[in-house]
């Protein structure tokens, strides 16, 4: 037999043994979880625990916060994404981080000066928050170009981030600037070619101005996804995973194969959080612990 098809038979025995048997004989204890489930019914999944995963709430809206953080604490995961204040004593209750949190709207960011002024606010507060209870990162965005070049959309993103980065530096808070696509989601948007965010961090030249490198959409976008975590990894405070095509589960359906990007991850060093941002198509709660199977690598 080749060594081809001895790479596609492993590949399709690790799909098949990282079932959601496999990720802690859960299938019972996990059916409509939308409505009842119980965190009491749900074994550890994360054994290796050389990746911090985290998760995106707004992908699993129907389950109430206070629940959801339950089943995410027994499951290993160790944060919530993209919440703000209101939502933190809840965290703080099961134990759990808020990896990410949110600032000011996506299409309306740092690459026009017309909206620094807001968007500066925002990101102050958020920082505050972060920093009160010891979290790690906050989110912006450059936002739509709306006519904007791209250096010009650079050379505002970092006259902003520059006003606030020695903030975030005394708060031991980080700003992630994130990468989104331009192609199927967010038309017109600006940060859509890794190089750009790249440009802008070391123009502002600070440890606390990092990027938000989302998987799913650097796939649509440039894919060469390892080797652009190999060569830019220094520039990335935070990962979001996702299911191409579709932004759904992040299983054999789709082109990414997570395992080996999560080894990839590793294999730089990185310790902060991979929050998997999918909206799943199938049972929410058995999608998400594959998931997390999958990239305990």
């Amino acid at each position: 037999m080749s060594d081809q098809q001895n790479d596609k038979l492993s590949r399709r025995t690790f799909v098949r043994n990282t079932s959601l048997a496999a990720a802690g004989a859960l299938a019972g204890s996990l059916a409509h979880a939308t409505d009842a489930v119980a965190a009491e019914g749900i074994e550890r999944i994360v054994k290796n625990d050389r990746i911090n995963q985290s998760v995106s709430k707004w992908c699993y809206g129907k389950i109430p916060l206070d629940r959801f953080c339950a089943i995410c604490k027994k499951m290993g995961i160790k944060a919530i994404d993209l919440l703000g204040p209101n939502d933190f004593p809840t965290l703080k209750e099961h134990g759990l981080a808020c990896s990410m949190i949110n600032t000011h709207s996506l299409g309306k960011g740092l690459n026009r000066e017309e909206n620094h002024e807001q968007c500066l606010s925002k990101i102050r507060a958020a920082i505050e928050a972060a920093s009160e209870y010891g979290y790690p990162n906050v989110i912006t965005f450059p936002g739509n170009r709306r006519g904007t070049p791209d250096d010009v959309g650079i050379d505002n993103t970092v006259a902003a981030l520059k006003q606030i980065a020695g903030f975030a530096e005394k708060k031991k808070v980080t700003i992630c600037l994130e990468y989104l696509n331009s192609k199927v989601n967010h038309p017109d948007y600006m940060f859509d070619k890794m190089a750009w965010g790249v440009e802008v961090c070391k123009k502002v030249g600070s440890g606390n101005v990092k990027i938000l490198y989302d998987i799913y959409h650097a796939q649509i976008m440039e894919g060469d996804i390892i080797r652009t975590i190999q060569k830019d990894h220094q520039y990335i405070a935070h990962y979001h995973t996702g299911g191409n095509p579709g932004r759904h589960e992040i299983d054999e359906t789709q082109e990414l194969y997570y395992p080996a990007i999560m080894r990839a991850i590793v294999k730089t060093g990185y310790k902060g959080y991979v929050a998997h941002e999918f909206t799943p198509v199938k049972d929410p709660i058995e999608s998400l612990a594959y998931a997390v199977r999958i990239c305990d690598v």
